[in-house]
């Protein structure tokens, strides 16, 4: 997943928030820390990424296990701290 700085300021650290609808699970996140309880995750900016540069951008990945159906993620919200 990749965030872009669209705005004039730059941040300081961001989150993005998401939603599994089914059995899913976080097993490893990379360039980003995260918590996940239930079917809500959170990955957040870590010291070293979270300054992000107006028209710069931010990468992050996960990977994953589920049981019975892997619907689409229900939702996404991100927030950045300016």
């Amino acid at each position: 997943m990749t965030l872009e700085n669209t705005g004039t300021s730059p941040w300081t650290g961001w989150s993005a928030n998401r939603t599994h609808p089914g059995g899913q699970r976080v097993t490893h996140m990379w360039n980003a820390g995260h918590t996940q309880t239930g079917a809500a995750v959170t990955a957040r900016s870590t010291a070293w990424n979270g300054s992000v540069r107006p028209g710069g951008s931010v990468t992050f990945g996960l990977t994953g296990s589920w049981s019975g159906a892997n619907p689409a993620p229900a939702d996404l919200a991100c927030t950045a701290v300016p």
